[in-house]
């Protein structure tokens, strides 16, 4: 897979909530409108993308029930984590202390694009027996550090729910976040709400 098909995948998991053609896409990722539809087409004929058609529009979505897509998607996640700038890799280093006690951690907000940023926005979700660790573990972590994260703690459900109903500050951690840890789980929770 090249940067730009790779892109495209990343454009199209991330944000869900908008109903993409080619030649939406291609403004979205810098492609003219005939190279994203090549690129669209390779992507759906290896099995990751499914074509909706709306009227004459053909609609491009992953395909979230493939579970090669899935893992495709999670992969590409990782890899952004880990080809971030020095200065967000070390929150997401940071933030991987936590993974025993949340099952996916997401860095977003400031700390991506300030680097004056004054605290660490970092999206949880958590089974409720694991919520007296986790705060415990992030106090920790605080204690130490310079910037406070302050998490935004879901449970599983949570994180579904306010993904269906498009909550803003959950939709902007999807669109604009970094995931840290919990790389499957996420693709799995997002693609269940997309489909």
């Amino acid at each position: 897979m090249n940067e730009r098909e790779a892109s495209i995948v990343l454009k199209l998991f991330k944000e869900y909530t908008v109903k993409y053609n080619a030649r939406s896409l291609s403004k979205a990722v810098g492609l003219s409108a005939m190279g994203a539809l090549k690129l669209l087409e390779r992507l759906r004929q290896r099995g990751l993308l499914v074509v909706e058609n709306i009227g004459r529009a053909k609609i491009y979505r992953l395909d979230g029930s493939n579970p090669y897509a899935l893992h495709v998607v999670a992969f590409l996640l990782r890899q952004e984590a880990e080809e971030s700038p020095a200065r967000v890799k070390r929150w997401i280093v940071e933030l991987r202390k936590l993974e025993g006690s949340s099952k996916i951690g997401v860095l977003f907000g400031s700390a991506l694009t300030d680097a004056q940023h004054g605290d660490v926005d970092l999206l949880a979700v958590l089974e409720q027996p694991r919520l007296a660790g986790f705060n415990k573990r992030v106090a920790a972590l605080n204690e130490l550090s310079a910037k406070s994260i302050h998490p935004v703690k879901q449970s599983p459900q949570d994180l579904e729910a306010n993904l269906a109903r498009h909550d803003e500050v959950v939709v902007a951690a999807v669109q604009r976040g970094v995931v840290a840890f919990g790389y499957e789980e996420y693709v799995e929770a997002l693609s269940r709400v997309a489909r």
